[in-house]
């Protein structure tokens, strides 16, 4: 009896390492001190030497039940990207720059080109983001998963200057809404979506219309990461005065968490239009609007708060980040909530 028979293969981890070391390399900033490999990752802070009052600030999540998804289709080289955008688009809402990012696999077994061409995704979420990859660990569980199976997570850190911080405590009535278009569902809702459609290979395989690719296409879109459109929002001198990210909950659960006590958002759902997926998806389920708003981003990936004369600047800078932004609404004075009108 030897570790492999029991189900761990090391000289599969050994492989997966040097498979994946290129796309770690690219991710590389000049605060990475050291190499892949290290028992830690280590990442120099000296650019807090030029800050007023530097804060960290952290994240970190997963890509859920999207998984399902990536396994079915057996295309493993974008739920990185989505591993990476849920934990930057989170600390971007608060201001922060993402530095460095490390992620945890775990699967039912190593196999060594699936493992690099997870990292290769969470790789160019990385370079999408401007963070570096500085470590992470691929773990095999045989007899706990099974071994085509893996789960994906994510941690990062990143750094804001306290005065730069965006905690909402600033927005006021008569602030407009700005929302940054979705590449489709993101990596939320997914247990409700495997409900409507037949996760089949035919199923995921057909080819609509409305979509103008297959479905399974169309789900498996990674998500949006925003790091450089709200990096452009604040060089083009303006303050964002709170910020959502739009995911699991959606626009009920979402959108408040960045309002203070007695302000209240009112988004106009005819202000943009919505994604075809979302309509394909609300036809096929037979779900009613509330389900929607309140599962999904519904074409919007983040809303932005700012004063009425920062607007027109706002959408410019986020769109000369190659994004595309909408006026959605505005916020009034009212019980702490959203309004859809």
């Amino acid at each position: 009896m030897d570790y492999k028979k029991a189900g761990v293969d090391i000289e599969a981890g050994y492989k997966s390492v040097e498979l994946m070391r290129e796309y770690v390399r690219s991710t590389e900033r000049p605060e990475v001190l050291g190499g892949l490999g290290g028992f830690s990752g280590a990442f120099s802070l000296a650019a807090i030497k030029e800050m007023e009052d530097p804060v960290l600030v952290s994240g970190t999540d997963g890509v859920g039940t999207k998984l399902k998804l990536a396994f079915l289709l057996d295309r493993h080289d974008t739920v990185g990207i989505d591993c990476v955008a849920m934990c930057v688009n989170d600390i971007a809402c608060a201001g922060g720059e993402p530095l460095y990012f490390l992620d945890y696999i775990a699967c039912g077994k190593n196999i060594p080109e699936r493992v690099a061409a997870i990292v290769k995704g969470i790789a160019e979420g990385c370079r999408m983001a401007g963070c570096a990859l500085i470590g992470g660990e691929t773990a095999e569980h045989p007899g706990m998963m099974p071994e085509d199976e893996y789960d994906l997570a994510g941690f990062t850190v990143g750094l804001v200057d306290r005065k730069d911080l965006i905690t909402g405590e600033a927005v006021r009535p008569g602030d407009v809404l700005i929302g940054i278009a979705s590449s489709g569902v993101h990596s939320n809702g997914f247990s409700l979506i495997r409900q409507v459609f037949d996760m089949t290979e035919a199923s995921l395989n057909t080819y609509y219309d409305s979509l103008g690719r297959t479905l399974g296409d169309a789900l498996i879109e990674p998500t949006k990461i925003y790091v450089n459109a709200l990096k452009n929002v604040k060089a083009a001198g303006v303050t964002i005065k709170g910020c959502s990210h739009i995911t699991g909950g959606g626009f009920y659960e979402n959108i408040p968490r960045m309002l203070p006590e007695g302000a209240r958002a009112v988004v106009d759902r005819d202000s943009y239009e919505i994604p075809a997926i979302f309509e394909l998806l609300k036809q096929k389920g037979s779900l009613d609007d509330k389900t929607m708003y309140n599962t999904y981003n519904m074409g919007l990936g983040m809303i932005l708060a700012v004063a009425p004369e920062d607007a027109g600047r706002s959408v410019d800078a986020i769109v000369a980040a190659g994004d595309r932004a909408f006026l959605v609404g505005r916020v009034e004075a009212g019980e702490k909530g959203v309004s859809l009108c």
